[in-house]
């Protein structure tokens, strides 16, 4: 279990990181750019490619589903009760690898 302290320290470690609302919900971002937000206070969706967003669903069956945006798959949820730190952490670390510049991601090396 992952509680919401525990999420926005982990969020908010990553260089440059902020949390800010975003259609009334929190976002975190690097770079002006989305790698995560709150839909409520116990999930969290990670904005991750399809490729990561399967492999996160199949490793993590119980707690951890696919993120559809229409006909795209965005990323995952996560029900934060079922999470598992090392997990939670791997993911955001790639969501936030994605959409920070590129000189700024090359800081923080891939996860996995």
């Amino acid at each position: 279990m992952v509680d919401l302290e525990e999420l926005r320290y982990l969020a908010l470690s990553f260089p440059d990181a902020t949390e800010e609302e975003h259609h009334d919900r929190p976002a975190f971002r690097v770079g002006g750019k989305i790698f995560a937000t709150l839909p409520d206070d116990e999930h969290i969706n990670v904005l991750l490619d399809a490729e990561a967003a399967h492999i996160a669903t199949v490793i993590t069956p119980s707690g951890c589903e696919k993120l559809w945006w229409g006909e795209r798959l965005a990323g995952i949820t996560v029900r934060l009760a079922d999470a598992e730190l090392d997990m939670l952490a791997a993911a955001l670390t790639a969501a936030w690898r994605r959409k920070a510049p590129s000189d700024l991601a090359k800081t923080i090396a891939p996860s996995g």
